[in-house]
C-alpha cells in the first residue's frame, strides 16, 4: 500500500488575477497587468480537509522562501524582479515574451537566428553566475525558468532553491530539483552544488540552441523513459550533435568547468567569433 498521498486542486485565482498563465508544482501564476503576475498557490486559503490545509501551509512557506531567496539575489537585469509579498501571494515582474521553452516550441514565430541564441546562452549563465555569487543554488535551471521581457533578454525566474551559509551548509531551502532530462546524475537528486547546476545549464543551453531537450529519441511519457534518460547520463552517453555551443555543454556535463562565470566568458568568446563571421 504507498504512503503517498495526492492532492487534486481545481484551478482557482484571487479577484485580482485576470487568468492563469502557468501551473507549477505548487503555485499557480497569473496575470494582474500588462507588467505584473501574481504566484499564490494551488490550495486555497479556506481549505476545509485537515491535509490540504496543511498542503497550503506548506506552499505559503515554500513561496515564502523563494520571496527571500529573490531579496538576496534581485536587483539583477538577468532576475525577475520582486514586486511584493505577503504570506501567500509573490508579485513579480511580468516575463512578457514567455519563457525559453514556449518562444522556441510554440509562439510560432520564425526561429531565432544562432546570434539570439548564443546571447540568450550567456544570458542565462550571467544569471547562474550572478546567483551563485550570491551563494544561492537554483535548483531547477531549465528553459521554462527562463523569462523573456519586451527586449527578449533573459530573467531566470523560480527561486525555490536553496540559500548557503558562509560555511555551506543550508540556511534555506524550497524544495526545488531539476527534472529527469537537467538532472546531474547523482544518488540523492537533492544534494546540489555548483557542478550540478551547470550540468543543468548545460542542458539549457542544448535545448536554447538546438529547439529541443536531449535525447530527443526518448519519448516523454514512453515505457521507462525516465530511466533510459539517466542511465545515459550516468553512463556519460552524452548527445554529439555538432552546434555552436558543443564544447561548452559537453564541458557542463563533464563537470570541467568550476563556475559560471567560465561558461559566460566561453560563450562571450563564441558570439564574437560568430559575429565575425570566423565560425
Amino acid at each position: 500500500m504507498s504512503d503517498v498521498t495526492t492532492f487534486m486542486y481545481s484551478r482557482w485565482h484571487p479577484q485580482n488575477v485576470k487568468r492563469i498563465l502557468a501551473t507549477g508544482s505548487s503555485a499557480f501564476v497569473g496575470e494582474i497587468d500588462d507588467h505584473t503576475v501574481l504566484k499564490y498557490p494551488h490550495a486555497q486559503v479556506h481549505e476545509e480537509r485537515a491535509l490540504e490545509r496543511q498542503s497550503r501551509i506548506e506552499m505559503e512557506a515554500r513561496l515564502d522562501i523563494e520571496s527571500k531567496i529573490l531579496d538576496v539575489v534581485c536587483p539583477h537585469p538577468r532576475i525577475i524582479q520582486k514586486l511584493g509579498y505577503s504570506p501567500g501571494e509573490l508579485y513579480l515582474q511580468r516575463g512578457v515574451n514567455g519563457t525559453v521553452a514556449d518562444y522556441l516550441l510554440e509562439s510560432g514565430k520564425p526561429p531565432p537566428s544562432v546570434q539570439q541564441r548564443l546571447s540568450w546562452c550567456r544570458e542565462a549563465a550571467e544569471a547562474v553566475s550572478h546567483i551563485h555569487s550570491r551563494r544561492v543554488l537554483h535548483c531547477d535551471i531549465q528553459p521554462t525558468n527562463l523569462l523573456l521581457d519586451e527586449d527578449l533578454h533573459i530573467k531566470l525566474t523560480d527561486f525555490q532553491g536553496k540559500l548557503l551559509n558562509a560555511d555551506g551548509t543550508v540556511d534555506l531551502f524550497g524544495g526545488s530539483g531539476e527534472p529527469t532530462r537537467f538532472c546531474a546524475p547523482r544518488d540523492d537528486p537533492f544534494d546540489a552544488d555548483i557542478k550540478t547546476e551547470l550540468f543543468a545549464l548545460g542542458c539549457t543551453i542544448y535545448f536554447i540552441i538546438l529547439g529541443h531537450a536531449v535525447y530527443p529519441d526518448i519519448i516523454d511519457g514512453s515505457a521507462g523513459w525516465h530511466e533510459k534518460v539517466e542511465e545515459r547520463f550516468a553512463k556519460q552517453e552524452f548527445p554529439q550533435d555538432s552546434h555552436a555551443c558543443s564544447k561548452v555543454t559537453a564541458k557542463c556535463w563533464l563537470q570541467q568547468y568550476n563556475s559560471a562565470e567560465e561558461v559566460v566568458q566561453e560563450i562571450a568568446a563564441i558570439e564574437r567569433l560568430h559575429a565575425s563571421g570566423s565560425c
